[in-house]
């Protein structure tokens, strides 16, 4: 008999006030036994357990005893392994203890998350991920609610307390918090774990349990702490969250940081939270964060004029040992991304959040496909790196979810670049021509198996057709919370919708190009390119930016830069050499030669192809399972074609018009009603 301990009588709880709801040490059960067949409790993704979606007991480690589970994967995707620990019943209020060890492998990683409803797939609560001895939290929503540090190959325990009437969740990695947050998700019903790519972990003594909440007259609790950013040298402006946990409404407060020995304190006047309500206290001032691992203390006072009732809740701890980035060194991610796409809107909410958070050592870029933004060449590289959309990668890496992409980003940041980067530009208001030089100063001897990249990029882009409306899959709030994406429509009117780090143009191609670079590149050694655009009148160049890459032999972004127009025409101009031609953005591209009409579309839609030369022309229709539903080589033509398309047979829904001219492909939506 395996050993789990299940109290689900409330004559068995009165009696024994300190037992859990759950424990597993896994020591009840035979090596080799799956435990999605041995045990009540322990299920599997899809509901299929004892095949390799199941996960053995094993001896080979353990934290107590000597069984445990073991989790792996080499799947660009993670999986097959899929487990889930069933917990009962949704819990929706109380405080809801969760607690497990765990081992991390040497050069391996690790993954588990909460879902928030019975039905496993709809909505996370929180996940947790584990790399290079970082364990970052988060709640689908907002990245890094709480950062940790672990030793590789090492058991701890990993301790989540999360008080679902309030909101406030705290971590715990061998008895000292890592932080304290307001989750936006506070319900919990599973525990997941899947390993994902280069996974290796062991997992051992799990146990949940949970306790009513029974708030006290006047208690003001610390519920949430973001100080902004885990990165040395930039200063930062903390919010921290106070809750009502207790019944009386509290109209005043203080709240003060301690850290590095200093005190960073905020007078609250004039409020009305009422019981159960919170409220985000931005700071005034700003706090710089410093190298080394420091304690970080929050404390709400004062409250009322006075003292509150529960002193437990009043404090937030935590700690800080923030990345020492390598010198130089900014990171680059890459998002897949579409207006066609409903779940693309998670990577608007963390492309911008990632920009606040990360600030200058960050470089977001969004890649438009099959919308008015798309870039043709940038479209297409990317979209070989990637498996679906919303994807993203970070330098050229793994194809991870844009939700995901602080594990990668904290971990590039810590590698020496080969060089230091820095763009310079001169600009013509009047022709709207701007020159671009991007300079690669090597710190280490290279190779010209380095190529270099310009983009550009702008926010604030907005358009007035349906192409700029924004497909939204957390409308109505069903899927949770998405950064105010759950309160907005699906589609998104594009007169409601602002997108921003959207790739405008990028030469001379995805990959670069290495014709300036000498056969051998000596250490203090420079390389300077130069880039030519011509920006059409409706770009605003007071939101572009210029950034300039420089792409390793394996093809991964080393390193890069990031200017706006007027800071790199500050920099200085420098001549080198130039590897591409005018880049005239004003000129018919090819997303111009495809037109669809009308759009949305009920019984038919005309499908205009205009093309001046002679060019060889293919067209499909796309579902958006990739399902390709019809297709036409018209061979060479030089004139404009149309096509008149019957969508009466077709489900309604979003379809991708893909046309092919001379190898190039471009992509629109199509709405069929």
């Amino acid at each position: 008999m395996k050993k789990i301990t299940i109290l689900l009588s409330s004559v068995l709880l009165a009696a024994s006030v300190n037992a859990q709801l759950f424990t597993d040490d896994f020591e009840g059960y035979a090596v080799g036994d799956y435990i999605g067949q041995a045990s009540a409790s322990w299920t599997t993704w899809s509901g299929a357990v004892g095949g390799a979606e199941d996960v053995q007991v094993t001896n080979a480690q353990a934290s107590s005893g000597t069984n445990s589970i073991y989790f792996s994967s080499t799947d660009p995707n993670g999986g097959p392994q899929d487990v889930v620990l069933d917990f009962g019943q949704q819990y929706v209020d109380g405080i809801f203890t969760f607690e497990s060890d765990i081992y991390i492998e040497s050069g391996k990683n690790g993954y588990f998350n909460f879902q928030a409803t019975p039905v496993i797939g709809t909505t996370w609560a929180m996940n947790c991920n584990m790399n290079n001895g970082i364990i970052t939290l988060d709640d689908g929503v907002t990245t890094d609610l709480a950062l940790g540090s672990y030793t590789d190959a090492t058991w701890f325990t990993l301790r989540i307390e999360a008080n679902l009437s309030t909101g406030r969740w705290q971590a715990f990695v061998d008895g000292v918090c890592i932080g304290v947050w307001a989750n936006s998700v506070n319900t919990l019903a599973s525990l997941d774990i899947f390993p994902l790519q280069n996974s290796g972990f062991y997992v051992d003594d799990v146990m949940f349990d949970h306790q009513a909440f029974v708030p006290m007259n006047l208690n003001a609790a610390i519920s949430g702490v973001k100080m902004g950013s885990n990165i040395a040298g930039l200063n930062v402006i903390p919010t921290v969250t106070v809750v009502n946990a207790g019944i009386t409404t509290i109209t005043s407060f203080d709240v003060t940081i301690d850290y590095n020995g200093n005190q960073y304190v905020e007078n609250v006047i004039g409020q009305n939270l009422t019981s159960l309500s919170s409220m985000d206290v931005i700071f005034t001032t700003q706090v710089p964060i410093v190298a080394g691992q420091l304690p970080v203390t929050t404390t709400v006072s004062n409250v009322n004029g006075g003292v509150d009732d529960d002193a437990s809740d009043d404090s937030g701890c935590g700690e800080i040992n923030p990345l020492v980035p390598a010198q130089g060194k900014v990171v680059v991610g890459e998002e897949g991304t579409g207006t066609w796409c409903p779940w693309c809107v998670r990577g608007t909410v963390f492309m911008d959040q990632y920009a606040a958070d990360y600030g200058p050592y960050w470089i977001g870029i969004a890649v438009h496909n099959g919308d008015p933004m798309a870039v043709v060449d940038y479209d297409t590289g990317l979209g070989a790196l990637i498996s679906g959309y919303p994807s993203s990668v970070v330098d050229r890496g793994s194809d991870v979810d844009p939700s995901a992409m602080s594990t990668d980003f904290f971990t590039r940041l810590q590698i020496a670049p080969a060089a230091q980067m820095v763009t310079g530009a001169t600009w013509d208001a009047g022709t709207r021509e701007l020159n671009v030089s991007v300079t690669a100063v090597f710190d280490q001897a290279a190779t010209n198996a380095y190529k270099m990249v310009c983009v550009l990029t702008e926010d604030g882009v907005t358009g007035t057709d349906s192409g700029y409306d924004q497909a939204n899959a957390y409308a109505g709030g069903s899927n949770g919370p998405m950064g105010g994406f759950e309160l907005l429509p699906s589609p998104v009117p594009a007169s409601q919708m602002v997108y921003n780090h959207v790739a405008r143009a990028i030469t001379p191609s995805f990959s670069g190009d290495n014709t300036c670079f000498p056969a051998l590149i000596n250490a203090g050694d420079s390389v300077t390119n130069n880039y030519l655009f011509v920006l059409p009148a409706d770009w605003d160049e007071n939101e572009i930016h210029i950034v300039g890459m420089l792409v390793d032999p394996s093809a991964k972004i080393d390193n890069a830069t990031k200017a706006t127009i007027t800071e790199a025409v500050a920099n200085g101009f420098i001549n080198g050499c130039s590897t591409a031609s005018i880049v005239d953005m004003t000129a018919p591209q090819l997303d111009d030669v495809l037109k669809i009409y009308p759009n949305p579309a009920t019984t038919t839609t005309t499908i205009e192809i205009n093309v001046k030369q002679e060019s060889d022309v293919q067209l499909s229709i796309i579902d958006m399972t990739g399902k390709q539903i019809a297709s036409e080589d018209y061979g060479t033509i030089s004139v404009a074609s149309t096509v008149t398309l019957n969508t009466s047979n077709l489900n309604p829904g979003v379809y991708l018009v893909e046309l092919t001219v001379n190898n190039q492909k471009t992509t629109k939506r199509l709405i069929v009603k």
